[in-house]
């Protein structure tokens, strides 16, 4: 076991280092942040020296050495369009909406997705499960930015049940969370659902009814927690789903997290806000992905020998 988890604690350093350097290049590809920073009648000689005050004159090579060496000790330079401000600092005060936001759609992904998948196997082949499928096509299919303006006109400026943008209570999380949460509604229902079938039809759950088992106890009680599993496997590609795709519907409902700050930095040509965004980011899912394969080992001793 101590070894399965060390081979994938090394996996997920390898996988941190390979996305600071894809990150690192593709930010430089947006263009030089100079013809941002700097207003059009700047001469050479004013590029010169904000290029060599930001270290913007060293070879790539070089640059990201220095990024790589502050980046271990959590710094990632400061912001060059919020002058002042570092550019984790500004991560970290945008995280925690993002986080809210994410959590929540979770839970309502959850709640929607937990009993549509389990009666869609249980009444398998009637309306009901017809309307899940429908229910997991549209999930997958609609896009997140179109989803969130048809929910913000219809539910918002129509009916006027909810605020247009802005971050508040609970009211202001409901349409971004659906937005967020909606395609992942459709992933755990069609596994939960995949998974439920099969567990039941296995050798176990025929003796629980012939014991005389109540059918709810049956399945809610045993088919759901081994049917469990194989969504469990995805939490992390979920979780991951949840914390990128906050980039377009904190866009759409000017919601304050790293979301929206990305966004912003992109166009601000901002490297070091963008490095530290995007990092963060995959680390957080590459973290959720290490204790969900160890939590599966747990789950599954199988896996352990792989």
């Amino acid at each position: 076991m101590q070894r399965y988890i060390a081979r994938r604690a090394l996996q997920s350093l390898l996988a941190i280092w390979v996305m600071t350097l894809v990150v690192f290049t593709l930010a430089r590809i947006s263009g030089n942040p100079l013809d941002v920073m700097l207003p059009l009648e700047a001469g050479p000689a004013e590029y010169e020296r904000v290029a060599k005050h930001w270290g913007l004159d060293k070879p790539l090579h070089t640059q990201y050495f220095i990024f790589l060496s502050k980046a271990v000790r959590g710094d990632f330079g400061d912001s060059w369009k919020w002058h002042g401000e570092s550019a984790m600092g500004l991560v970290a005060q945008r995280l925690p909406a993002t986080l809210q936001l994410a959590g929540f759609a979770l839970g309502i992904s959850l709640l929607i997705a937990l009993p549509i998948g389990v009666l869609a196997a249980v009444m398998k082949g009637n309306g009901w499960d017809t309307a899940a499928k429908i229910i997991a096509l549209l999930g997958q299919s609609l896009p997140p930015f179109w989803l969130g303006i048809v929910l913000m006109w219809i539910f918002a400026v129509h009916l006027g049940w909810f605020p247009t943008s802005g971050r508040g209570g609970i009211r202001n999380m409901v349409l971004p969370a659906i937005t967020l949460g909606w395609f992942q509604v459709a992933v755990v229902m069609r596994l939960l659902r995949s998974s439920m079938l099969d567990v039941l039809d296995s050798e176990f759950v025929k003796l629980t009814r012939i014991k005389g088992l109540a059918e709810w106890k049956v399945v809610w009680k045993h088919c759901l927690r081994n049917a469990s599993i194989t969504p469990l496997t995805v939490f992390a590609i979920i979780a991951g789903g949840l914390m990128t795709g906050a980039v377009v519907t904190e866009s759409v409902f000017s919601w304050p997290g790293t979301g929206q700050l990305v966004v912003d930095a992109v166009r601000a040509r901002d490297f070091q806000v963008v490095q530290a965004v995007v990092i963060v980011f995959a680390g957080i899912f590459i973290l959720t992905n290490l204790v969900v394969d160890i939590l599966y080992a747990y789950l599954d001793p199988r896996i352990r020998y792989q």
